[in-house]
């Protein structure tokens, strides 16, 4: 028997690479038990063919989950960057997919600095408790192996996979002219406040293009920002929150997919902007060049370097197609839960 352990997901990508995980697997006849955060109880995919547990998430109750059952099971599967709390007989994997564990963007608040440092010091004190990482690309490998340097190479295994969207619905297939989108929550470290500055300087010069967002409205400053900007008729459209069911719609709607990220793990947007036939700006940071070779690239500090992106999309006449370079490895992940190790 293998548990999945994602009792550290509840939300954003993590829960969206969850779901797919745990459909992808209930669509075989692989025999799983998961261990899943309470909080996503009714809302996470049906789960028909396996076992679940449902406890609070926490340090604590993992442990003893743990040391209650560290017999029962003869493979686990730790999907959420922290390998098990114990050394176990079972062989072990850790999917790692949290960049802010292994590098600390300066921008974020003292708070969640400190946060970040202590995780990403637990998960390097827990890093002998797992037998192999799994990671997104091998840039992703490499900064973890220049992290925790107990790790051998042949112990980190490069396994991107993704939720396919729906690739045949029935959407309209017209592209904006030089519309720009960012499909992406706000996290300091998404660099928004660059994006829209570069933006407003861009559409004063030209009074041409269209940023299109997907910002849950609320109170935030950005959203402020945002909202005033739109008041004065910039055309800035943000759509709030999109379900997976329609973002191939705006993606599709889209001639730019712009990532001025400042730290990605993977970039779920940028291949998902390729898939459905979007042209990358991307920023000019390894992240980007780990998946794909971007049509335009931009320095993410700068709002200069954004606005010459946007103004490259604007007066080019023939822009290079993007090159897509990693692709979905599901099989391979359900290959690695579902075969016999011992």
């Amino acid at each position: 028997m293998t548990l999945i352990d994602a009792l550290h997901i509840n939300d954003s990508g993590g829960k969206i690479l969850l779901d797919y995980l745990i459909k992808s697997i209930e669509e075989t006849n692989i025999k799983v038990t998961y261990i899943l955060d309470e909080r996503i109880k009714g809302s996470h995919v049906i789960i028909t063919n396996n076992n679940v547990i449902y406890i609070k998430s926490t340090f604590v109750n993992r442990l003893l989950f743990y040391l209650r059952n560290k017999n029962r099971f003869q493979k686990v599967f730790c999907f959420g960057n922290i390998p098990p709390p114990i050394n176990l007989k079972a062989r072990s994997y850790t999917y790692f997919h949290q960049k802010l564990f292994l590098f600390i963007p300066r921008e974020l608040k003292f708070k969640t600095k400190l946060i970040l440092f202590i995780k990403s010091k637990v998960i390097k004190q827990l890093s002998n408790n797992t037998d192999f990482w799994i990671v997104q690309s091998n840039l992703m490998k490499h900064d973890l192996l220049n992290k925790f340097n107990n790790n051998s190479d042949s112990k980190v295994l490069v396994h991107p996979f993704y939720p396919p969207l729906n690739h045949f619905s029935k959407v309209s297939t017209l592209r904006t002219p030089k519309s720009f989108l960012y499909v992406s929550n706000y996290q300091p470290h998404k660099n928004f406040e660059n994006l829209i500055n570069a933006f407003k300087l861009f559409y004063d010069e030209y009074k041409k293009g269209e940023l299109h967002l997907t910002l849950v409205n609320n109170e935030s400053k950005i959203i402020v920002k945002i909202n005033n900007l739109i008041s004065k008729g910039y055309p800035i459209i943000n759509h709030g929150f999109i379900n997976r069911d329609s973002l191939t719609t705006i993606y599709r709607q889209s001639e730019f997919i712009i990532y001025p990220s400042l730290v990605e793990s993977f970039g779920l947007g940028i291949i998902e902007g390729i898939e459905n036939g979007c042209k990358v700006m991307g920023a000019d940071l390894p992240y980007t060049y780990a998946i794909c070779k971007p049509s335009i690239s931009f320095n993410p500090k700068l709002v200069k370097s954004i606005i010459k992106a946007f103004e490259t999309a604007l007066n080019t006449k023939s822009i290079i197609k993007t090159e897509q370079l990693v692709f979905n490895e599901i099989d391979s992940i359900k290959r690695l839960i579902g075969k016999n190790d011992i």
